[in-house]
């Protein structure tokens, strides 16, 4: 009898994901939720999960700008598409279990101490950054707050369970403002024009809010590739 135990393969590398997006970008809840959908569905496929920073728009004014007005200006879309897409998004929103409540979106703001506070809680913990950046898409997009207000975002880190004096320090301190430009540089180098972006292992590409569906079966495919599944 052979008591030599059987060799055990080693443990594959999870996935990376690297998730690009804006907090004030309504699509980017979408994808997230729809990314999360995906996964669930995916148990045996590991994922190490990062959100990166894009400002949509980051020469925006700390009042900030009338959504109507902002989007008339940006797009010349009407107000007749507005409503249409609209709802669209919040049928999206419905599908994933992400709320869009209409007119709360009444303003865009300006998103930068959004992205630093999330670069600090990703220093915290992968779970707490993606708690976070959840939390700060629905004070915005579902609640109407500012996600760029120091209240909001205090707020939406007390919500979370993480150290909201450590946090109030860190938005009035400006750290990390370094950090943030270097990484929303970085992804602009890489082609990334916009969010949401979802990049896995830095080599795969799906753009945009897609649903769970897309998102499931690229993984799959990603996964079987790197030997996963």
């Amino acid at each position: 009898m052979n008591d030599t135990p059987a060799a055990t393969a080693p443990a594959l590398p999870p996935l990376r994901i690297d998730f690009v997006s804006d907090v004030a970008c309504p699509w980017c809840a979408v994808g997230l939720k729809s990314l999360e959908t995906a996964l669930a569905r995916l148990p045996d496929v590991a994922v190490d999960l990062h959100f990166q920073p894009f400002e949509l728009n980051p020469q925006m004014a700390p009042e900030g700008e009338d959504i109507e007005e902002h989007l008339t200006r940006k797009y010349g879309s009407t107000s007749e598409q507005r409503q249409q897409i609209r709802a669209h998004l919040r049928q999206r929103g419905a599908d994933v279990g992400f709320t869009f409540t209409e007119g709360a979106r009444s303003r865009i703001w300006n998103t930068f101490d959004a992205h630093r506070l999330l670069h600090w809680a990703g220093l915290q913990s992968a779970q707490a950054q993606r708690d976070l950046k959840l939390a700060l898409l629905t004070a915005y997009h579902t609640h109407g707050r500012n996600p760029g207000d120091r209240e909001t975002l205090l707020a939406a880190v007390r919500e979370i369970g993480l150290d909201a004096a450590e946090a109030a320090r860190v938005v009035d301190s400006g750290e990390f403002a370094e950090d943030v430009r270097e990484t929303e540089s970085l992804w602009l180098g890489r082609g990334i024009s916009s969010v949401p972006a979802v990049v896995i292992n830095e080599k795969y590409l799906i753009q945009g809010g897609q649903p769970p569906e897309a998102f499931e079966q690229a993984l799959r495919q990603i996964a079987a590739e790197a030997g996963q599944a």
